[in-house]
């Protein structure tokens, strides 16, 4: 399976929290948190969409400002999400900078907030460049099972954890994968190209077989023809898809981790935070973080098939190895299914 989602830690594991995924064929970026992000060119900025955002402490937020840097006076909408407040904290990034000269822009940028409250009511407003970023409510929601985005090729949901501030975690999923088999394109005489798009598009929607396909053929004769969907059925599969973790900034309580293993239960990969080592549980306690131990725990009780730790403490810079061993030694402990952690 080729997974459409690409995830990578931008800044490592020492670094502000900011990870990146990329979505294949759509050009899509999505972020998870938005610390620092000068790992990012300006032509990357331009092609995120969504930017879920856990809490707004300084290492979580402090990219914002490139977003806005990069894309004032560019025809853009950016969706973003986060915890209780977090619109009035965009508004307060945003009128910290004067906008008298907004109405001069040829092109309108515009900032779509969600917040996500306790009761997992969802208040959405928006924030538009041409109407110099007043706050503009959009409405209220409340989405079933976490639910705060969903589209064709993805969706995402999210839990309220404690870090002594909600903290929303996320998992991001395909609901299905669409596997092409090119050898089965080429008994038909079919290339590899856009069109593949929009036949998987086309599937995940349940189209009915009649509907019909453009099939652009590129090169020098560049033809171009149409099939029903019905008889492209035998080029593809379906399979389960591809599901991301992301779990940061959270305190170690018995509540947290129910939450987070049935968020993000049986995910192919889980990014999650391990600050501290666990000979420093005492430490990690008092600042509401996690240590490694626990991080590999949550992450084997939840029946993930990979762990990615991140967000080290500096205070172990050079023990990156060290860090990784102790993550690795409680994820490969007995496992327990979810709902099986301790009480």
């Amino acid at each position: 399976m080729r997974p459409l989602l690409h995830p990578k830690l931008l800044n490592g594991r020492f670094g502000d929290p900011v990870l990146f995924l990329e979505t294949l064929f759509e050009k899509q970026i999505m972020l998870c948190d938005l610390g620092t992000i000068d790992a990012l060119s300006p032509r990357q900025i331009q092609r995120i969409e969504h930017i879920f955002v856990s809490h707004a402490h300084i290492d979580h937020f402090i990219g914002f400002d490139r977003i806005l840097r990069t894309l004032v006076g560019r025809e853009k909408q950016v969706h973003l999400y986060g915890p209780p407040d977090f619109a009035d904290r965009v508004w307060h990034k945003l009128h910290a900078y004067h906008w008298n000269l907004a109405a001069g822009y040829p092109c309108d940028l515009n900032f779509v907030v969600t917040e996500v409250h306790p009761s997992f009511e969802t208040r959405a407003v928006s924030f538009r460049l041409k109407n110099g970023f007043a706050m503009e409510a959009i409405g209220r929601g409340r989405p079933a099972n976490g639910l705060i985005l969903s589209e064709a090729g993805f969706r995402v949901r999210c839990a309220i954890l404690d870090h002594r501030t909600p903290c929303l975690a996320f998992a991001i999923e395909e609901p299905a994968h669409v596997n092409i088999w090119k050898g089965r394109l080429a008994e038909l005489g079919l290339p590899v190209g856009p069109w593949l798009r929009d036949l998987k598009r086309a599937v995940l929607a349940n189209a009915a077989d009649e509907q019909r396909l453009r099939i652009d053929t590129p090169g020098a004769q560049n033809k171009s023809g149409e099939m029903e969907l019905g008889a492209l059925r035998h080029v593809y599969t379906v399979t389960p898809g591809q599901k991301i973790g992301y779990v940061t900034d959270i305190a170690d309580t018995a509540e947290n981790r129910r939450a987070v293993v049935r968020l993000v239960g049986g995910a192919d990969i889980l990014f999650i935070e391990a600050p501290f080592a666990g000979e420093d549980a005492a430490l990690a306690a008092e600042r509401a973080h996690l240590t490694t131990v626990a991080a590999g725990e949550i992450a084997r009780a939840a029946q993930v098939r990979h762990v990615e730790p991140f967000h080290f403490s500096p205070r172990y810079a050079g023990q990156e190895q060290r860090m990784m061993a102790e993550v690795a030694e409680a994820f490969v402990g007995e496992a327990r299914g979810p709902g099986d952690e301790e009480q």
